[in-house]
Order: C-alpha cells, then structure tokens, then sequence
C-alpha cells in the first residue's frame, strides 16, 4: 500500500498531459507535464522536509522520456513511461516472491518497525499475494504497451493511471469476500496467556500443530452414586489417540464462549448430556507434541442414563476403581486422562470409605 501511495504522484503529470494535448498539442503537453513533474517534487520535499526516492525516480523517468519524445518528435516515448515504473516494480516483486531474497517483506518490516516479527503462517502469505501482485502488474504493463501504439490518448492515460488501482482494488475486494466465507467454516479458538487472558484467536488447525498457541479446553467428569467414573470411548478415526478411553466429556473452548457455555456445550453434544451442575476442581496446561492447552477441570455427578451420541464418540460407560487402576500405563487411556486419574482415584477413594 506504501509503494502504491508513492506510485499517485506519477498520475498527475499525465492528467496535465491529457488536458494539455486536448487543448493545444501533444509536445505542448509533453512539455507542461515534464514541469509540472518537477515543480511536484520540489513540493513534496517542502511538504515533508525529505526527498523522496521513488518520486526522484519517477521525475527522472517523466523527464527522460519526455525530452526523448520532444527530440524525436514522437510521443509515444513519453507514454512508455509507466510502462517502465511498472516494470521496475514487476522486478522487486518478482523478487520477493520467487526468490529467497524477499525485499518487499524487508521493506515492510522497516516500515513497520522493529519490534515487528512475521512468523512463517504470515511470510507464506505475504508470498502468495506478491506473486498475485506480480501477475497482475504484468497483465496492467501488457495493456499499457498496446494503448500507447493502439488506443487513444484518453484510453492510455487511463490504463496508466486509475486502472491498476482499479485491479488491485477488485482483487482484494474478492480476497476479502473470500476470507468473510471461509471464515464461517473455521472454527475459532481463544489464543490466551499462562494466566487465561485471551490475547488473540487462532484458528483450530494451526492450534493443533503449532504450540506456542495456548488455547482453552473444558473436561467434566461424571460419578454416579456407585462410585464409578463414567468414561467415552474416543472415535475410531479420531486425528489424537484414537479408540481410547478418555474423559466423559472434552473439548476446546470456542472464540467468544464462556467457560460454562462451553461445558454445556461440549455435554450436549457428545452425551446428549443436560442439567447438571459442575464443579470445578482443577485448571493445569496440558502440552503434547502438536498443542499446548489450558485444561479447565470439572466434576459432577450424576446417576441417569446416558446416551453417547454416535457422532462424535464411539462409546461410553461407567469404570469401577479397581478397573481404572488395573488398566493404567496399558495405553488404554490418553495420556490427558491419566494425568488426571490419580486425583480422581483418590476423590473417589475417600468417597467410599
């Protein structure tokens, strides 16, 4: 956006060529563009007490360009001039997005400051727009060649002026439309702190592969009055721990849901499971090979029948204590619920006795 604010100031020169030649003649015009390019410069440095490079380059060029045409009695070297600016351009970011060498990612960090920091999700996507960006400056350069030997002066003037904005401007108006769809088919996680502060959100699939993002996860289990733990048996095509027994009932907090919420949420979904009360009794992190969580542990109990919804959880039933101990370190539970067992063991221990 920086390097398109800098390309206005080589728009207005060819206005006052348009209107120049309109009224009086083409080399008339050449020549009241090539002064009005100047006297431009001069103002810009005035206005921002610096000389800016890029507008130096762009006089240069309007300047080359027009003495070459006034020389040769020819304007069509003074209608290349764009073509060149945007071949200068087509060249940085080429650059940028086919080499290792990305200068516009530089030149936007120096911009920004140097507390700026683009972790890799970000710099392939930086990559991917430059290489948009590349395609369509070349497709304007194409068209601004053949309406300097082919069109009107009118119809150049505005291919080399308004319409690469006018292309770039539609391309990010799609781009936008694009994310706002996409983004109802993501599902969001609050991205928090080591205090539970919500400091950002992050999609679930980058959450799940990356661990610097710590993100909430809610866990409830059930004791019925025998005391015995009700346990859900986790889906056979489950991408962590399949066919294991794991807490009767798990799952990440979603970006702008309560804890609470999510809990009832979570209940319902996998146990068809309403109308309880829990308690809370632990919040630890909770970090394996691919995530970090924040795990909010709760408790409750309950003697009705429950009904695992089929969806999302291949089975479900009670486990005595002489069963869970029996089967701990048999990989029969996940890791998660084993970290937990040994408290749970001992509440329901103390309860029975």
């Amino acid at each position: 956006m920086q390097i398109l604010k800098k390309l206005l100031p080589g728009l207005l020169p060819l206005l006052v060529f348009i209107l120049v030649d309109a009224i009086w003649s083409p080399q008339i015009g050449i020549i009241v563009a090539v002064i009005f390019g100047i006297v431009q410069l001069f103002f810009i440095y005035f206005k921002e007490k610096r000389w800016d490079k890029f507008v130096i380059l762009d006089t240069a060029l309007l300047c080359a360009f027009g003495i070459v045409s006034l020389i040769f009695d020819n304007v069509i070297f003074f209608k290349l001039k764009p073509l060149f600016i945007n071949l200068i351009l087509a060249v940085l970011i080429g650059i940028s997005a086919f080499s290792k060498h990305n200068i516009m990612l530089k030149y936007s960090e120096r911009l920004l400051g140097n507390n700026v920091n683009f972790d890799n999700s970000v710099q392939k996507n930086i990559i991917v727009q430059l290489r948009v960006f590349f395609w369509i400056i070349i497709a304007h350069s194409i068209l601004i060649l053949y309406s300097a030997f082919f069109m009107s002066q009118e119809a150049w003037a505005f291919i080399s002026g308004v319409l690469l904005y006018i292309m770039l401007g539609a391309y990010l108006v799609i781009q936008f439309v694009w994310v706002k769809i996409r983004n109802r088919y993501i599902e969001w996680l609050p991205w928090i702190d080591e205090e539970g502060n919500i400091i950002g959100k992050v999609s679930r699939n980058v959450a799940h592969t990356d661990k610097k993002y710590l993100h909430p996860v809610v866990h409830t289990h059930i004791i019925n009055s025998k005391n015995q733990l009700y346990l859900q048996k986790r889906k056979h095509n489950c991408q962590v721990e399949p066919n294991k027994w794991d807490t009767a009932i798990g799952g990440h907090v979603s970006f702008g849901e309560t804890i609470e919420q999510a809990l009832k949420r979570e209940a319902a979904e996998e146990l068809n499971f309403k109308n309880f009360e829990p308690k809370h009794i632990a919040k630890y992190v909770w970090n394996n090979i691919n995530e970090s969580e924040m795990v909010f542990s709760f408790l409750t109990f309950y003697d009705g029948n429950i009904i695992p919804n089929k969806k999302h959880v291949e089975d479900g039933r009670f486990w005595n204590v002489n069963e869970l101990k029996e089967n701990i370190g048999k990989n029969v539970f996940t890791p998660n619920l084993e970290f937990e067992l040994p408290n749970i063991i001992a509440l329901l221990e103390r309860k029975r006795n």
